[in-house]
């Protein structure tokens, strides 16, 4: 049941990055973002008030809404670089950097020991990302945005593994009204993006509602699955915008992409594997 949960978790994950990134290019990303976020919010509560939580301490809900600051920076970032990138290209560097912040993060500041397998995955992360975005000295917009999205994503998971396992999903919860407040200051300035037609405010909402899901889908498959198991299925989920991107918007990478991306593959999982 666990290893579902993550599977399923990889796959949401990969069609919110694929149809966000989509939307991105027909409306702008601050819209995409905070209606996003908003849709997030409501899934969220919802789940949390399903599912029985045991103990919700004021940390638990501190630790969720650092973790909710990570994720709408990341959201923010990662939408902006799939409007002005490759998703072949931006998915992959936010995914992969991410794993590996977490790991420096883990080791330098929560005192986490990484085997030698985990540093192989660090100094393969280097290489592999290099090659990802094209084999060049210049980085391009959409590969900085995913990499200042990947800071985004170590801080939203190592946030929300300090949540005691009693909180439920209230630490979810509590990050998406983080994320809403931090993302609030950008729309107020941006107001006139937000007036969208009724069918995007629904699709930008479904797209956070989805990035929500694929959260609760993880911690549950943690809570239910050895967490390096659980960790390397859900972070299966860039493949999916990646092939969809090249079979549906027939994006082109070259054959240092190629290697790039199956160094980004192995670095992942030797990662969550150490």
């Amino acid at each position: 049941m666990g290893a579902l949960l993550a599977l399923s978790s990889a796959v949401v994950y990969g069609i919110v990055d694929f149809t966000g990134g989509l939307l991105s290019r027909r409306v702008h990303h601050t819209a995409v973002t905070f209606l996003g976020q908003l849709g997030g919010l409501l899934l969220a509560c919802a789940a949390a008030l399903l599912l029985p939580a045991d103990a919700v301490h004021p940390a638990d809900l501190l630790w969720g809404a650092l973790s909710g600051v990570g994720s709408g920076a990341a959201m923010w970032f990662l939408n902006r670089g799939l409007s002005r990138g490759d998703m072949t290209v931006v998915v992959p560097v936010s995914a992969v950097t991410g794993v590996a912040l977490s790991v420096l993060c883990g080791v330098l500041v929560l005192g986490d020991r990484p085997g030698a397998v985990a540093w192989l995955g660090i100094a393969v992360t280097v290489p592999a990302l290099w090659l990802v975005a094209g084999g060049k000295g210049a980085v391009g917009q959409g590969t900085a945005d995913g990499l200042v999205a990947s800071a985004g994503v170590a801080v939203q998971y190592l946030a929300l593994a300090q949540a005691g396992a009693g909180s439920g999903l209230w630490p979810v919860a509590a990050g998406r009204v983080a994320a809403v407040l931090v993302l609030l200051p950008n729309a107020a300035r941006h107001a006139r993006r937000l007036r969208l037609p009724p069918d995007r405010c629904v699709q930008a909402a479904l797209v956070g509602a989805g990035a929500a899901l694929g959260l609760v889908l993880y911690l549950l498959a943690a809570q239910r699955q050895l967490l390096a198991v659980a960790v390397v299925l859900a972070s299966l989920y860039p493949a999916l915008p990646v092939l969809l991107g090249l079979a549906l918007l027939h994006e082109r990478i070259s054959r240092r992409q190629v290697v790039g991306l199956l160094g980004s593959g192995l670095a992942t999982v030797l990662l969550t594997l150490g």
